[in-house]
């Protein structure tokens, strides 16, 4: 069963706010305000993610993480300047 909540206090500014989003996305305010709890509430919280990560077994990589991340550029790099080298050759035979 569906419950109510009610807030109070809320400054003039973010009520301001809240309703002009809503408006945005053609929502009633409630609505609204309904999605931007249900999006907060089904992000775990960063503790709990700490946790997690904490539980997982220690990756090993054949490489320094450096170095991979500078080979993965390299690599990029190599594929976008072939990739333009590509499209500034079929331009000249037009």
């Amino acid at each position: 069963m569906a419950k109510m909540i009610q807030v109070r206090n809320v400054p003039d500014g973010l009520h301001r706010e809240l309703v002009r989003r809503a408006k945005a996305r053609r929502q009633a305010l409630t609505d609204y305000i309904q999605g931007v709890l249900e999006k907060e509430v089904s992000r775990p919280p960063v503790n709990e993610l700490v946790e997690r990560i904490g539980r997982l077994p220690p990756v090993e990589l054949p490489l320094p993480a450096a170095e991979l991340i500078r080979a993965e550029r390299r690599a990029r790099d190599r594929q976008i300047a072939t990739a333009l080298r590509g499209s500034r050759t079929r331009r000249k035979r037009r």
